[in-house]
Formats: C-alpha cells, sequence, structure tokens
C-alpha cells in the first residue's frame, strides 16, 4: 500500500544538459514621484467602485 498523496516526495533532478532559461519581463509597473498627483484609476476600477457605491446607497 502507497502513503497518502501528501506525503513529500524527493526533488527531481533533471536531466543532464538542461538548463534554467531565465528572462526578465517588465511587468507594467511604473515608478510614481510622492509630489506627483494620483493616477486614474483604469476603467475595471472605476466601475467596480460605482457598483460598489449603487449597492450601499
Amino acid at each position: 500500500m502507497t502513503g497518502p498523496s501528501s506525503s513529500p516526495r524527493g526533488e527531481h533532478t533533471p536531466r543532464p544538459g538542461t538548463r534554467w532559461e531565465t528572462e526578465l519581463r517588465p511587468t507594467g509597473e511604473q515608478l510614481v514621484a510622492d509630489d506627483q498627483p494620483e493616477p486614474r484609476p483604469n476603467r475595471a476600477t472605476r466601475r467596480a467602485a460605482a457598483r460598489r457605491n449603487r449597492r450601499t446607497a
């Protein structure tokens, strides 16, 4: 009989010669200085806020 599926298993060693291919990708985040005005929220955020306001009113 085998153990439960949550039992820990040994680490898998990759095939010889394979490498981890890493690539840095931009995430779209932008740095905003502290003295700048707050950026306008996107459409989805504005709609969610409007829905929340309609529900509570």
